[in-house]
């Protein structure tokens, strides 16, 4: 018993315990702080960029390319939220004249089901009825739900917290691009020349593979709403730009993606009658929605360095235990552990 109670391994538990300490309390808190970490580490060679070529100082560089990335996604949010907020408040003026048309569908549909089903027993006509009831029940309720008072000013009390969050990623991001450097030179004083040499090999290659990450995320949303655009150019023209630009945002929601906007749409103009353009639209986002389970795993791992299966294996786990983040995270970590591996921090050379 006492050969396990040694300084070494009470340090080794230790370390253990603070991490899972870490893990539950801390990194759920520091989301915005970790993101403009992350987001720095990415940026970082853009700023080299700029102090190589342009023969800039580090705080210029950073100061311009902060002001530039910052101008441009500021760009792209004003003109998609301006829009969609413009789509909003036209559909809010003109939303109790369709309530009224789909009153108006729905006793049409009741009037046809009772014309085709006049022939079948009562008990399955009955049934039929209660079902479709409990179907428009069931929208009506989540749609009352989702614009009820206490649903509004429950997303209205999370806005102070948002914009708090947002504040603190855009400085501390700004803080971390700025000290890079000093944080690098900080951890690598830690190592010995062995470690340090194994972890400028694995951050090289951690570098590499996350350029090429966000190269394949661009790539994929790019092709997304290239096809959106097309497509809604053949259905709905009149909404294309405006449309396919919601969809780009919206599709890096896992799983779910473009599927939020097209199938609500698709459904709608089920219910007008309007048949051919509904099913357009569910057509629409079947393949977008393929586009993006087959095509990302492959572009991903062409471009970080993993084969598609293990690239979909980490995607659907860590989106299971993170979440959102997870879809991103889970591919990182393989690539964490690759590297350290071919790096020789990890060691998993055994038989059984």
């Amino acid at each position: 018993m006492s050969k396990w109670l040694t300084k070494r391994n009470f340090i080794i538990a230790l370390s253990i315990v603070i991490i899972i300490l870490i893990i539950i309390y801390i990194i759920p808190v520091s989301v915005p702080i970790i993101l403009a970490l992350l987001t720095a580490l990415l940026i970082d060679p853009l700023v080299q960029l700029a102090e190589e070529k342009l023969k800039w100082k580090r705080k210029v560089a950073v100061i311009s390319v902060f002001m530039f990335i910052l101008v441009l996604i500021s760009s792209i949010l004003y003109f998609t939220v301006n829009k969609l907020i413009g789509k909003i408040i036209g559909f809010a003026e003109q939303a109790p004249e369709l309530f009224n048309k789909l009153s108006g569908m729905w006793i049409d549909v009741q009037t046809k089901m009772f014309q085709y089903t006049s022939g079948l027993p009562i008990e399955v006509v009955n049934s039929i009825q209660r079902e479709s009831n409990t179907v428009l029940y069931s929208m009506r309720e989540s749609i009352l739900h989702i614009l009820s008072p206490e649903q509004i000013l429950l997303f209205a009390s999370d806005i102070p917290n948002l914009l708090v969050s947002l504040i603190v990623y855009i400085i501390a991001l700004f803080l971390f691009m700025l000290e890079l450097p000093n944080l690098k030179f900080m951890l690598f004083r830690r190592f010995t020349e062995s470690t340090a040499e194994k972890v400028r090999i694995m951050v090289t290659r951690l570098n590499a593979v996350l350029i090429g990450f966000m190269k394949a995320q661009l790539l994929v949303s790019f092709i997304i709403l290239a096809v959106a655009f097309v497509g809604l150019l053949i259905v709905a023209p009149k909404y294309a730009v405006v449309m396919s630009l919601v969809i780009w945002v919206i599709d890096v929601i896992p799983i779910l993606g473009s599927i939020i906007i097209l199938a609500p749409w698709a459904l709608y103009h089920f219910i007008s009658g309007d048949v051919s353009t509904g099913t357009q639209l569910a057509i629409l986002a079947v393949v977008l929605l393929l586009i993006r389970r087959i095509v990302e795993p492959k572009v991903m791992g062409s471009h970080i360095g993993l084969s598609p299966l293990p690239t979909l294996i980490a995607m659907f786990i860590g989106l299971k235990l993170i979440g959102f983040l997870g879809f991103f995270i889970g591919p990182l970590v393989v690539i964490l552990f690759t590297t350290a591996r071919e790096a020789g921090i990890i060691k998993l050379d055994f038989k059984i």
